[in-house]
């Protein structure tokens, strides 16, 4: 991969028109051909980006969640069919918010039970708070709710308090992004008998040497956390802290949809485990079949109208993470099967099991400039191949 010199230009193109600071990592066959650090981790200080930087990963955290679950799979402890009203009671019986010819809301029985699949695929009805709906409206009340009962609310109560908002839709007949990872964050706990973070570190983490990826920043650690920024139609980058209450070592939600931290390496471990068939440096967390399972596109043509982010043309969605189809819609040079995901702050990975890469890209800022950064590093990372 001689040509990836053509990816330092373009990080300190990205510096100079948006985030603080960013970093890439790039591992191809086992070797890490290409590391790189640019900018500031926080601008006030003048700490530079470094490879002890620690990231807020948000939705980059799903891949992690949904490899999770798979071993649990691979154990034989549920099936992708299964009802997940056997393994979490309080999804028994959905409703679903409904129009009528006058246009008027009210709610009627689900045409099935919610699948453990549909939380993978992001088919469960379950949607983020938000006023699209009403089914996002009443999640915000559910969320705001919870909050006034408990301000330091657990991943278990706030399954049970999504669960008693009827859904968007009928289970499986659409794609919404929303907090069906999460719920799947509460399946791996009661599967496994463990707290959610607890399994993904004696099952992920520890194995793979991610010594430094968790749900809550430790306080010896906190220095290292890279400050997230939001950038004005001016250019200026103001400091965010809003959401910073959910990673302090006392917080209790650990979401699976949102909330890990993590350095470039260590994400790059995980990364490459999944384009390595599972497995890395002796350690396997998953097999082939399964990875197949999981970079398969699982959508059917009624799907893809809400799935249709323009910067993922070309795309589908696999269990958990977008799956390319057909580079030919997106312009894109990646393989078959290429799969990843990305964060709300402008994270973003990519995972090839044909060409056996990864890269990890970190930065912290909103909006992320995601539609512009992630498809040109995908351009010249595979243009070096």
């Amino acid at each position: 991969m001689k040509q990836l010199h053509n990816i330092q230009p373009l990080l300190k193109d990205f510096v100079e028109k948006g985030p603080a600071g960013c970093a890439l990592s790039v591992t191809h066959q086992g070797e890490k051909v290409f590391e790189e650090y640019v900018g500031l981790a926080d601008i006030q200080s003048g700490i530079e980006i470094s490879s002890d930087t620690i990231y807020r990963v948000f939705s980059m955290t799903k891949v992690v969640t949904c490899a999770a679950a798979l071993m649990l799979y691979e154990r034989g402890l549920f099936l992708l069919n299964d009802p997940l009203e056997n393994y979490l009671p309080e999804f028994k019986d959905p409703q679903v918010h409904r129009r009528n010819e006058k246009g008027e809301i009210y709610v009627s029985p689900a045409s099935r039970s919610i699948m453990v699949k549909d939380l993978f695929t992001m088919t469960s009805g379950l949607t983020y708070n938000g006023n699209n709906d009403e089914t996002e409206r009443q999640v915000q009340v559910a969320i705001s709710t919870l909050t006034k009962q408990d301000e330091n609310f657990g991943l278990r109560s706030a399954c049970k308090a999504l669960a008693q908002v009827p859904l968007a839709f009928d289970p499986g007949s659409q794609w919404r992004y929303g907090f069906s990872h999460d719920i799947l964050g509460a399946l791996i706990e009661v599967l496994s008998g463990k707290p959610f973070g607890e399994f993904l570190q004696d099952e992920i983490f520890q194995p793979l040497a991610m010594h430094d990826t968790f749900f809550r920043i430790p306080a010896h650690k906190k220095h290292r956390l890279c400050s997230l920024y939001n950038r004005d139609d001016n250019g200026h980058l103001i400091k965010n802290s809003d959401m910073d209450k959910y990673i302090e070592p006392t917080a209790k939600f650990e979401s699976g949809g949102a909330g890990l931290l993590s350095t470039l390496d260590n994400y790059s471990r995980f990364a490459h485990t999944l384009a390595n068939g599972g497995e890395l440096d002796g350690i396997r967390i998953l097999g082939k079949k399964t990875l197949d399972l999981m970079a398969t596109n699982h959508l059917a043509p009624e799907h893809f109208p809400q799935y249709n982010w323009p910067y993922l043309s070309g795309y589908g969605y696999g269990l958990g993470v977008r799956v390319m189809m057909d580079p030919t819609l997106g312009g894109i040079t990646s393989s078959l099967g290429e799969f990843g995901w990305s964060g709300l702050a402008g994270t973003w990975v990519l995972i090839d099991p044909k060409e056996k890469l990864s890269a990890v890209y970190m930065q912290q800022m909103l909006p992320n400039f995601e539609a512009y950064h992630q498809p040109r590093l995908r351009n010249v990372i595979y243009g070096a191949l």
